[in-house]
């Protein structure tokens, strides 16, 4: 099966040319850490937009940890697969241990990455809300109900790729589903990629700190 992007750079720039329509001023890019972000980054880049990131926790099963039975996202949103928790016969006990586990590695994520500076402005604007791909989309649904409840005007899920279908179980969630790719045979993001090596907490440093200062630039 051959893949569908070099990396994550080249999907960002993909990705990009669907969104074009989306430019301006009042277009905010948030990306989910950490693999989103190298996407997240090309996509400001090109349309000229602000980039910031909106750190979500996938609560995995345990022993299973790829196996998302939830989200957790800044601002404490939460989202719970519960048919995955009974499937996986996980206790609401073990359910709640890990999702602590996850709060405490949020938190300590988003001081690592933005340290003192305060999230982007989000009311009112237009977000495109970006990852490396979706599996489950729980991380993508917890991420939405942490912005909802900062009044952007539109929220928009970009992801280069996603199950075939995955749109319908966004609807009336997000105000518009955008996708560069949709294959029927989907087993994992990382498999439409030469190149899914781990992006690094220096790496999302290093680029919002690049993003940061073009937009700095930009103003002056």
């Amino acid at each position: 099966m051959y893949s569908l992007f070099k990396d994550r750079a080249e999907a960002g720039r993909m990705l990009a040319q669907h969104l074009r329509h989306e430019a301006g001023s009042n277009t905010v890019v948030l990306a989910l850490p950490r693999g989103g972000v190298p996407v997240g980054f090309e996509i400001a880049a090109i349309l000229g937009a602000e980039l910031d990131v909106l750190p979500v926790r996938k609560i995995g099963v345990p022993g299973q940890k790829e196996l998302a039975m939830g989200a957790v996202a800044s601002g404490g949103a939460l989202h719970v697969e519960h048919d995955t928790m009974k499937a996986s016969h996980v206790t609401q006990l073990r359910f709640d241990e890990v999702l602590e586990q996850e709060r405490a590695e949020l938190a300590r994520r988003e001081a690592a990455y933005r340290g003192d500076r305060p999230p982007a402005q989000v009311e009112g604007r237009t977000v495109l809300l970006v990852d490396d791909g979706m599996a489950t989309g729980a991380t993508m649904k917890a991420a939405v109900l942490a912005l909802r409840a900062r009044g952007p005007a539109r929220i928009l899920a970009a992801l280069p790729v996603a199950p075939a279908g995955a749109e319908t179980e966004f609807a009336g969630i997000v105000d518009g589903f955008v996708c560069v790719a949709q294959p029927a045979f989907f087993f994992s993001v990382g498999q439409h990629y030469d190149d899914f090596g781990e992006t690094t907490d220096d790496d999302v440093r290093a680029l919002l700190q690049r993003a940061w200062a073009r937009s700095e630039g930009e103003a002056r």
